[in-house]
């Protein structure tokens, strides 16, 4: 059976039922799921003390299992990024360990990326996923064959006028805020002739978009081959828009970069996420509105 292992590296989680749940889920699915002793842990709002998490990362490392699942997002893994021992999450890549995760997991699938070159794995988390209530079926079945190996390529519609779009690059990105964060630090991967990807929750569009005008005028944009944009989830309207609303955002963006902006990549904080690898090579290929990313 595939080892999979899940952890808290980041916020907490109030209860322990969707931890259960989740790994009952996997479990039932056929991996052999363990939970990491600190999973549970808390700390103000995280899940742990920074040294109880950092321990809880690394004895993940050491363990090399084959999956490394974090229980949830939030934040807290920022703090841990310049005492993290990245040779050693490098080790478990080494041997097999894919590390998955999305949202605050931004921030070591970055800095593993920065400093080491391995690759890890964007999809769903433990709690936030596999926990919830109602759980479709295109998460699971994607995040299972991606980890069998037989899932080569997601594929999702877009916007008119990519008809014909070929790009080859390293698939990298994740939460906008957090890669923000990470500009200009020792954690942030000097990737040209990629394919970022980004997706965002809680933010309203003008924030998203003065992140990525950010990103923009740092020369990021304008390194790649293609930036594909996903869920920009639970954001409230304000009567300051008079009619700016994500559209608008995703228009202005565009006219300042030559770089193709796409959009509709199912990944994000929504109920229905791909599994797709981060840090590896990829091809992206647009006919009419079909967009697909192989690998």
């Amino acid at each position: 059976m595939t080892s999979l292992t899940l952890f808290t590296p980041s916020g907490v989680l109030l209860k322990a039922a969707p931890l259960r749940l989740a790994a009952k889920r996997l479990a039932a699915m056929g991996f052999a799921v363990t939970i990491d002793e600190a999973a549970l842990a808390k700390q103000q709002r995280f899940g742990g003390g920074d040294e109880q998490r950092l321990q809880a990362l690394h004895r993940v490392a050491t363990e090399a299992p084959s999956i490394a699942m974090a229980t949830r997002g939030g934040y807290g893994l920022t703090r841990l990024l310049d005492r993290i021992d990245w040779k050693k999450l490098k080790r478990s890549v080494d041997k097999g360990t894919r590390w998955v995760g999305y949202s605050d997991m931004t921030a070591l699938q970055m800095g593993l990326l920065a400093h080491t070159g391995a690759p890890t794995w964007c999809g769903p988390l433990a709690a936030d996923d596999f926990g919830r209530e109602v759980l479709d079926e295109v998460t699971p079945d994607c995040f299972a064959e991606a980890m069998s190996g037989e899932l080569e390529a997601i594929g999702f519609r877009t916007e008119a006028g990519f008809d014909g779009l070929q790009a080859k690059g390293v698939l990298w990105g994740g939460n906008l805020t957090v890669l923000c964060s990470l500009l200009g630090t020792p954690h942030w991967p000097q990737v040209k002739g990629g394919v970022l990807f980004v997706e965002d929750v809680n933010e309203h569009p003008y924030r998203v978009e003065r992140m990525l005008l950010q990103l923009h005028q740092a020369g990021v944009l304008a390194r790649q081959k293609a930036v594909v944009l996903g869920a920009v989830s639970d954001w409230k309207p304000s009567p300051m828009d008079r009619g700016y609303n994500l559209k608008a955002m995703v228009e202005h963006v565009r006219s300042v970069t030559k770089t193709p902006v796409l959009t509709g990549l199912p990944f994000g904080h929504v109920s229905t996420k791909v599994t797709m690898p981060f840090g590896r090579p990829v091809t992206l290929l647009v006919e009419e509105r079909n967009a697909l990313i192989g690998w």
